[in-house]
């Protein structure tokens, strides 16, 4: 008898990946191949993304995988992508423009002048996204502006995801957690809002249906299985945006918090309430819409590993292994003996350190950073437990970052609450999956089919001084 498993086709920033799962959320075989955007003929400093070499690297995961899947059965398929991008297309899905991608510089401009056509603070409420340029909705104004025909030309404005579901089944559709990401969407309503599409000067028809994660879009078609080396009829299920896959596939409840700690660190949670209003009173706020119907996943963002990745090339060579920096830093007391740091370093023009003196190291400053980071994240999470109604008990920890035990023990001696780490990376692709396990009935829930994953974490709890000292 076959093993049975679904097909995750996940397109990131820096890798295209085909990973099979099964029935309880461990990957059978998976093949990835780079990805990268690509410079615009228009302006060299312009980046766009290419459908086809995104399709072709598809291709090329697929056809290695399918030597890895000879007895298997694959009984779904799912994409998972980065939000916000997407094209205007014609009737029969052909792109009218490039994809505009999220690291484009040209709708910066869009964005600093939206005032003209909606408060930011207006948006946010209704939206619950942030002022972030990469919104879908800047691009679309962008379009309109630099090519007015395109927007009364289109068939339909498609996101990655939604062109990559239409290659597969040839069907128009919207991922709802993609639509959520876009700045369009009435976030409390859970559809386009009218406000923004009318101030915005955006028709409706823009928009193919929503469909819900799990939601069966269509089956796959004959010529696109040749491609991708599959049988034809395979059915297609709707999954969207990567961040919502991965708080559900980290297994995070409502009302827990779940930190993903890379470059950035991401602070989310999902919640049945949220204030859209206190929300846009912070910067680098966003509201998405979660992967189930009901809940919200208000959140935070702000640079974190990065500053690290900058103490190191200060301090050390770029090649010295994080291990070396940790140690450093471990043999620092807490408080780092009155070095302190401001690590803001894209707002605060007073970022750096204080407190150096002749006897501090550089063990010294990189505790200073960790320490400066948490607090960030202390911060952090007091506002979001404003904004989305809940108080924390425990923080569930993924991402790189992650793998820091000392920047992990600190978090929890700094909020007071266990940290809960999970090892498994794979958290998007795991959630997506789970959705289409639901989606082809071999679950009643999305919640049934993760009952079936077995989570290991560890664990990091709040020491005292006196702790401490017996541990020096």
């Amino acid at each position: 008898m076959k093993q049975e498993v679904i097909l995750v086709l996940d397109c990131g920033a820096t890798n295209v990946r085909a990973i099979a799962v099964d029935r309880q959320g461990n990957i059978v075989a998976r093949a990835a191949t780079p990805n990268a955007s690509e410079l615009a003929t228009e302006n060299t400093a312009w980046h766009q993304w290419s459908l086809e070499a995104i399709l072709q690297r598809f291709a090329d995961c697929c056809q290695t995988l399918s030597a890895q899947l000879p007895a298997c059965q694959i009984r779904g398929i799912t994409v998972t992508t980065f939000g916000v991008d997407g094209a205007l297309v014609d009737e029969h899905g052909k792109l009218l423009y490039p994809i505009i991608s999220w690291k484009c510089p040209r709708t910066a401009t869009v964005m600093n002048n939206i005032s003209h056509m909606m408060t930011p603070q207006r948006l946010q409420e209704i939206s619950g996204v942030g002022a972030f340029s990469f919104n879908t909705l800047y691009k679309l104004l962008w379009l309109k502006k630099n090519h007015p025909h395109l927007p009364e030309q289109a068939h339909a404005w498609l996101f990655i995801s939604s062109l990559i579901n239409h290659r597969l089944t040839g069907e128009f559709t919207t991922d709802i957690t993609m639509a959520g990401t876009s700045q369009l969407l009435d976030i409390h309503q859970r559809d386009f809002s009218p406000e923004i599409l009318q101030a915005a000067g955006l028709p409706r028809r823009l928009f193919p249906r929503l469909v819900e994660a799990g939601e069966k879009i269509g089956t796959l078609q004959s010529d696109i299985a040749r491609r991708l080396g599959l049988p034809a009829g395979i059915p297609v299920i709707s999954a969207g945006h990567d961040t919502q896959f991965a708080l559900f596939g980290a297994g995070a409840q409502q009302d827990e918090p779940v930190l993903s700690s890379g470059t950035w660190e991401i602070l989310m949670v999902r919640s049945s309430r949220v204030d859209t209003p206190l929300l846009s009173q912070y910067p680098g706020s966003t509201g998405e819409l979660d992967s189930q119907r009901g809940l919200t996943n208000p959140g935070m963002q702000w640079l974190a590993s990065g500053v690290l990745e900058w103490v190191r090339k200060l301090l050390w060579t770029p090649e010295t292994p994080w291990q070396t920096l940790i140690d450093e830093a471990r043999a620092i007391p807490a408080g780092a003996d009155g070095v302190k740091m401001h690590s803001d370093l894209l707002t605060n023009a007073q970022a750096g350190w204080q407190g150096v003196s002749l006897t501090s190291t550089r063990g010294h400053l990189y505790r200073a950073a960790l320490e400066s980071l948490t607090a960030q994240l202390r911060q952090n999470l007091l506002t979001l437990e404003k904004i989305g109604q809940f108080r924390a008990t425990e923080l569930l920890l993924v991402g790189g970052g992650s793998r820091n035990a000392l920047w992990n023990q600190i978090k929890a001696d700094t909020l007071g609450i266990p940290i809960k780490v999970l090892d498994d990376a794979e958290t998007t692709v795991a959630g997506a999956a789970m959705f289409a396990w639901f989606g082809v009935g071999e679950f009643t829930s999305p919640e049934q089919a993760r009952a079936q994953v077995r989570y290991q974490y560890r664990y990091f709890y709040p020491q005292t001084e006196s702790e401490l000292i017996e541990g020096v």
